[in-house]
């Protein structure tokens, strides 16, 4: 069960705060990322906002569940954002960012002093007025809603009862909770648990944390701001959740028996955290880093930047190797994917709301491509490690169990699998190096074998 929330700290009023937070969730659901949405935000407001915007698309279902038990048509959009905003951050007490009467009251003020919803302003008073006075009626009779209960598309839900029997119903939970903040350790400079101590002594608490065995990062009991991490901007240690730090040492683990000065390829490097992984595990491999779009390129060139280490950095469609490959075969392939997100839900609520079923099936069908393009570059001997950020298994296992059967060459090594996310409630395995806590993913490594 979710604890109370603590309200953020804030001066703004907060009514204004909730205007600009149903802003950026009607801009989610005409297709906008929430990231995207929140950086047009006012700076003083863009805390607050955030705070509350990733809180309202985590019980984004219920609020409009419970608007439609209010009101059976919907109220012009602008208005029906606040109105569903306001019922998402106030249905359940111990959730709350707030008093409940206090949002109701602030999202009334909200809509009487803007300028597109002030007609509405009374529909949106009598509304969470009933609210108020009838919420547990209105709450029971939301409990036959797929999509209220479990704040998640039903399609969603009925693709993950499908892809995991067993542990579908903790995916959907996980998503519901704030993830921590873990970071990667460059193991340049230091390991994890001496970057530990660095932190302990600046008063920052965590514990260390594996990834493929290596006890190389630290996840913090606490998120900070990245500039109060010693040794940040020198590129000792970068923002990564455990999960996503596998993806490295997976994949070189095998090959540095090839001896120094790896040839490998990041085919969507972007934004270059696996890229810089890569290169800290492995400094004198030759890094061939790609993406299809240039100003996603610049903020990989920044975190190399940041890092010290060298790439080569490309804006290049990946899945067409006749514009960027020099014809010379790669030791290691990173295919990082393009995906549905779905294993990111703690980090990105918002992605939940901006998929629709079909594009499992379009992500998938991209994937292919790419693992089509990218085999033959691989050597005889060589590796190809394919991950996505996604518990669907058309974008994992079904994937590269397709990929096998039509490409005799290709044998999986021991991998992972899906990750499942994780929201660990024991410190016993952080004691033991274990993950912790973790987003979910997959993860395959292939073998190119001679035949």
């Amino acid at each position: 069960m979710a604890t109370t929330q603590a309200a953020p700290n804030l001066q703004a009023p907060l009514w204004q705060l909730l205007q600009s937070t149903a802003h950026v969730a009607q801009a989610v659901h005409h297709g906008r990322s929430m990231t995207a949405a929140i950086e047009q935000v006012p700076k003083d407001l863009r805390p607050g906002v955030q705070a509350l915007s990733f809180q309202a698309m985590r019980w984004w279902g219920r609020a409009a569940a419970i608007r439609k038990q209010l009101a059976r048509k919907a109220p012009p959009a602008s208005a029906d954002a606040l109105l569903c905003t306001a019922l998402a951050l106030s249905w359940r007490d111990d959730l709350a960012p707030y008093a409940v009467h206090t949002l109701v009251n602030q999202a009334v003020e909200a809509a009487r002093r803007h300028k597109d919803m002030r007609a509405q302003a009374p529909f949106v008073n009598a509304c969470l007025r009933r609210f108020l006075r009838e919420r547990e009626a209105l709450l029971q009779a939301t409990e036959g809603d797929v999509t209220a209960q479990w704040n998640h598309p039903t399609w969603w839900v009925q693709r993950l009862q499908h892809d995991h029997p067993d542990r579908w119903a903790n995916i959907l939970e996980a998503a519901q909770v704030a993830a921590p903040m873990t970071l990667r350790v460059n193991a340049q400079h230091h390991s994890g648990s001496q970057y530990l101590d660095v932190l302990q002594a600046q008063g920052i608490e965590g514990n260390v944390v594996s990834a493929a065995g290596q006890p190389s990062g630290v996840q913090l009991d606490k998120a900070v701001p990245v500039h109060v991490l010693p040794g940040f901007a020198q590129g000792h240690v970068s923002v990564q959740d455990a999960a996503a730090q596998w993806a490295a040492p997976l994949l070189l683990n095998g090959l540095k028996a090839a001896g120094p000065n790896l040839r490998l390829l990041d085919a969507c490097a972007a934004p270059g955290g696996k890229t810089g992984h890569l290169l800290e595990c492995e400094p004198s491999a030759h890094v061939l880093a790609l993406d299809v779009d240039p100003q996603r390129c610049e903020r990989i060139q920044h975190n190399v930047d940041r890092l010290q280490v060298q790439a080569h950095i490309v804006a290049a469609d990946a899945a067409n190797p006749a514009m960027w490959w020099d014809g010379q075969s790669f030791d290691g392939i990173l295919l990082d994917a393009p995906c549905t997100a779905s294993g990111i839900g703690r980090r990105h609520p918002d992605v939940r709301w901006l998929r629709r079923e079909s594009d499992v099936t379009q992500l998938a069908a991209i994937q292919a491509k790419l693992l089509k393009a990218l085999w033959p570059l691989v050597r005889p001997g060589g590796r190809l490690l394919y991950c996505t950020c996604s518990v669907f298994k058309a974008e994992g296992e079904t994937q590269i169990q397709t990929f096998v059967q039509h490409n005799t060459d290709a044998l999986i090594l021991p991998s992972p699998g899906h990750f499942t996310p994780s929201n660990a409630t024991s410190d016993a395995s952080l004691r033991d190096n274990g993950m912790g806590e973790h987003d979910g993913f997959y993860y395959a490594l292939l073998e190119k074998r001679s035949i």
